[in-house]
């Protein structure tokens, strides 16, 4: 089957969603990324059933995609912040205990499409996206260019279809 038959038949239902934004700073008012993603997921027939705010702290981080993967409600879990290279940033390997399989293109996509706008500073990103327990998890960096080039180009263009593809 060709890849445009596969996104024709994917699910016509909107991905419900839960977004989390990892910042030892950020709070609701000043959560710019983090309410770009729901916006972006709200443009795109989507629903954000979910949505916090934690510190980069790993166990919390952890036990909360925990809870979401848990969830019945929930088809895709979202988070920005985090993916950087600082001692700080400790996002990605609570992600990576999480994932059963990685996206290897996801994350290697983006870092193609950021060297296009940011040029060598790209490599610095971990962002990664795969699949735990059945459910989508993307990671994305804090920035809310980042979240909207890996939204834009990447994310929402393909969330119905690769949803459908895991529940096959």
């Amino acid at each position: 089957m060709s890849y445009r038959k596969h996104i024709e038949e994917s699910s016509s239902e909107p991905v419900r969603c839960a977004v989390l934004t990892i910042s030892d700073t950020r709070t609701p008012e000043t959560d710019t990324s983090g309410r770009r993603m729901r916006e972006l997921l709200v443009e795109g027939k989507h629903q954000v059933v979910d949505s916090q705010i934690l510190p980069d702290e790993p166990l919390k981080i952890q036990e909360l995609i925990k809870r979401w993967l848990g969830r019945s409600d929930i088809d895709a879990i979202l988070t920005n912040g985090g993916t950087g290279v600082s001692r700080r940033d400790q996002t990605m390997d609570v992600i990576d205990g999480l994932l059963d399989r990685v996206l290897p293109g996801f994350g290697e996509l983006f870092r193609m499409l950021s060297w296009e706008e940011i040029g060598s500073g790209a490599m610095l990103s971990r962002a990664e996206g795969g699949i735990a327990r059945d459910k989508l998890l993307f990671a994305l960096p804090g920035s809310t260019a980042a979240v909207e080039l890996g939204m834009k180009k990447l994310i929402l263009p393909e969330l119905k279809h690769l949803l459908n593809q895991i529940r096959k």
